[in-house]
């Protein structure tokens, strides 16, 4: 891990834990995402809502060191967006992609030892105990412990998904479409523990399609649109706005 990194890990100022500053990326020729601001305190929930292919991912994959990109990115109050993705990983950051990209001949419990390697590189006296936080928050996961990931539904396949990043005991948790492919039920059961998740000072940034479900659990709120922030604001603000519950909330104001 270069100084760069080692400095964010240790920096505890006042700044915002995430800052983007005019962050570009594109795919190609094509420009996916266009100067984007955006910024994220510790212990707070962020979501970016917003209609298919407006960049919601790209955002994500970029801030993460997947996707190159253009612009600033200060994680606890340092520039990281020269760093690569594992040192972003060993800095803190975590991201449960969309696919969420299991391990599926592996048990639930081997998954989520995996999660915890960050911790082993770090040295960490106990780089596992955050086992007993997951079991915690998914109970559903200490019951299936021994059962193979990919014989589990797509709701429990999402809380594994969380829990393998919550093992690496991130500050910064991004969140990309959790909800995708789940029934009601167990959309709000997924974003109701991500809800709890700030009482732990853990910052969550969460891309969601259900954008009525996303702007109940977040802090604030950004709509992204053809790669550019249209909006932003305090969700409760964003919920109650003509335009987004016009565009996005699927019911006209009375």
């Amino acid at each position: 891990m270069n100084d760069q990194v080692n400095n964010a890990v240790n920096d505890t100022s006042g700044n915002p834990l995430l800052e983007v500053k005019q962050l570009c990326a594109s795919y190609g020729k094509v420009q996916a995402l266009y100067d984007i601001d955006l910024k994220l305190e510790r212990g707070s929930i962020a979501t970016v809502i917003g209609p298919n292919g407006a960049g919601k991912s790209t955002l994500l994959n970029a801030i993460m060191g997947v996707l190159p990109s253009q612009g600033g990115i200060h994680y606890r109050g340092k520039a990281v967006e020269r760093t690569s993705l594992e040192q972003r990983v060993m800095a803190g950051i975590a991201l449960v992609p969309e696919r969420r990209e299991l391990f599926s001949t592996m048990t639930v419990e081997d998954n989520l030892l995996l999660g915890g390697f960050r911790r082993v590189r770090l040295g960490h006296a106990q780089p596992m105990d955050q086992l007993a936080t997951v079991f915690e928050l998914f109970p559903r996961l200490k019951e299936r412990r021994t059962q193979l990931s990919g014989t589990l539904s797509g709701g429990e396949r999402q809380m594994l998904a969380i829990g393998r990043a919550m093992m690496a005991k991130p500050d910064l948790l991004m969140l990309d479409e959790p909800s995708l492919g789940l029934a009601p039920r167990i959309v709000k059961e997924i974003l109701q523990i991500v809800s709890e998740l700030r009482q732990t000072g853990l910052a969550v940034l969460l891309i969601e399609q259900n954008a009525r479900a996303a702007l109940q659990v977040a802090d604030y709120g950004y709509v992204l649109e053809l790669g550019q922030i249209s909006m932003q604001g305090e969700s409760e603000k964003l919920a109650n706005d003509s335009q987004v519950i016009q565009a996005y909330l699927g019911f006209g104001k009375h």
